[in-house]
């Protein structure tokens, strides 16, 4: 009767639905989620030292590990799958790709055969194992900083900040490379892997969502084209290489950093049915300088954002991503991830009614 009822609930939730990113699935984060009422968990790869100090998870072994020869099974996806809806939760995604996954194919490196190899089986056994979304990145993590010194917010919560007058040298190589790469380059081995991955994603049913490069400044940093950076280059993503599996995973607060005004970027992708999930997210400040506060404090108003998804009809998932860090919060940040899942509740609940 308990998952009767528990199973009722979730389908009442039929528009904007809350969301979050975990490394583990404990028992105790699984019931702790649920109790907050979110609906759907993304898993986060579990290769930590490629992730900020905040995602750094570690209350529990109950993972899925994805990385460079650590594809999960179908078997172990399914299990992963059953432990979380056993929750009265829905495994709806793998959060992203990490960068040992797809960093030589990004630079065009020995090993791009390989990695896609990798990807390609991942892809397959999610469509096998009945979970629909892959969310990755064309950003080099862990070769240039993403950010730089953290700031106090509201109540001396900390936020990560960066601040681009705090790196040396923007030009100087960024460390392991012996060059500077082009564009065009970028580019082209971008085009590469979309055509061999989406028919893929096409057969096996599951949507790829692409993420902006953050911090989503210059043309280049230490010799390595920033492509995800401004709205052109993801229209020029989404058309490279059609496909109704390939979407955005559309981080408003990148796209606040940008400077650009979020309920444009939701209306321009929305109506062509390219946004698969939400990171919801703001900052202060643009780049530059720009540092990550509470969700109801940044540059954007959240209330118009979310009118803004109820007007385009987005049916899917939003998910808090980085929350400044609260008094008493563990590494997963469990007290600024709850206010900002409750704010987020109360606010599509308003716009709903």
């Amino acid at each position: 009767m308990e998952n009767d009822r528990i199973d009722t609930e979730l389908s009442r939730d039929s528009d904007v639905r809350v969301g979050v990113r975990t490394r583990t699935l404990s028992k105790d984060r699984l019931r702790y989620i649920r109790q907050l009422g979110v609906t759907d968990i993304f898993v986060d790869h579990a290769d930590t030292d490629e992730e900020p100090d905040e995602f750094n998870d570690r209350d529990g072994s109950d993972t899925v590990s994805v990385g460079r020869d650590a594809i999960p099974s179908v078997s172990e996806l399914e299990t992963a799958r059953e432990r979380v809806e056993a929750e009265g939760l829905s495994l709806t995604g793998i959060q992203s790709l990490p960068y040992s996954l797809y960093g030589d194919i990004m630079f065009g490196r020995e090993g791009s055969e390989e990695s896609l190899e990798q990807i390609t089986t991942l892809i397959r056994n999610l469509g096998e194992a009945d979970i629909p979304i892959l969310g990755y990145q064309w950003n080099p993590r862990g070769v240039v900083p993403m950010r730089t010194d953290p700031v106090k917010t509201r109540g001396q919560a900390l936020g990560t900040g960066f601040n681009l007058a705090e790196i040396d040298d923007p030009n100087a190589l960024a460390p392991g490379l012996d060059r500077k790469y082009t564009e065009s380059e970028f580019w082209d081995n971008y085009r590469g892997f979309l055509e061999t991955i989406l028919p893929v994603a096409e057969k096996a049913g599951v949507d790829l969502a692409l993420h902006p490069v953050d911090p989503p400044i210059l043309e280049s940093l230490g010799g390595i084209p920033r492509l995800f950076r401004n709205v052109r280059n993801f229209e020029r993503a989404m058309s490279l290489v059609p496909s109704d599996n390939h979407g955005l995973k559309l981080c408003l607060g990148c796209f606040s950093q940008m400077g650009e005004d979020v309920s444009e970027v939701l209306h321009r992708f929305g109506k062509r049915d390219q946004i698969v999930f939400i990171h919801f997210r703001d900052v202060v400040g643009t780049v530059p300088e720009f540092h990550e506060t509470f969700v109801d404090t940044g540059n954007f108003d959240t209330v118009e954002v979310v009118r803004t998804l109820h007007d385009i009809g987005f049916d899917g998932v939003v998910i808090p991503d980085h929350v400044p860090k609260m008094v008493g919060d563990d590494d997963w940040r469990h007290r600024a991830r709850g206010f900002t899942v409750g704010y987020l509740r109360g606010v599509i609940d308003t716009v709903r009614s």
